[in-house]
């Protein structure tokens, strides 16, 4: 039983979602290509915690692109301009992948996020590898630690890559919470 329940909460509900990036082009990333894995990101531009991670998101797709990551920057604020999505990114820093503004929460409904920051890997076959926070930094709202002890993404993306099972499937994020579209006037 316990075994259903972990993989209704992993499945996403719709992987064919379409959704356009800052610079205007249509992308799937809840559907990777053959041979590729996707890491799709939630953040907000006001999080502090989402913020902290800019540095760390882009370490990770640096480092796991030439084995077939493919990542996606998703901003939960369906008010946030593209312009400001695009510039938000260049001064933290984030990397060349894509910047996605989810409008219509299509994302967050279809992978039912709830925190940024937030980071679900999937696999080819549409199934979701990890889903969960970067790493423990954060133990909870305003709580640090000195140093990391675990690198739940980077662990699950190096089982992933070496064709293994993730250890780890799901880890709780610490981050701000993903308002319901309402909370947007939408």
């Amino acid at each position: 039983m316990k075994a259903l329940l972990l993989l209704a909460l992993a499945a996403i509900t719709n992987p064919n979602v379409r959704v356009t990036d800052v610079t205007g082009t249509e992308r799937q990333p809840l559907k990777p290509a053959r041979g590729e894995t996707s890491a799709i990101f939630f953040v907000s531009h006001d999080c502090p915690i989402s913020n902290y991670y800019a540095q760390e998101i882009r370490r990770i797709c640096e480092q796991y692109g030439d084995k077939g990551l493919r990542c996606s920057l998703v901003y939960v604020d369906p008010t946030f301009t593209n312009a400001a999505a695009a510039k938000h990114a260049e001064e933290y820093a984030h990397g060349p992948y894509p910047r996605i503004v989810d409008r219509t929460h299509a994302l967050v409904t279809a992978t039912r996020a709830t925190v940024t920051p937030q980071v679900f890997v999937i696999r080819d076959d549409k199934s979701v590898a990890y889903n969960g926070r970067i790493d423990d930094f954060y133990v909870a709202l305003g709580k640090k630690r000195r140093i990391v002890t675990e690198r739940d993404l980077r662990d699950a993306l190096d089982a992933v890559f070496s064709g293994k099972t993730v250890a780890k499937p799901e880890s709780k994020p610490v981050g701000c919470f993903i308002p319901d579209l309402a909370a947007f006037g939408k």
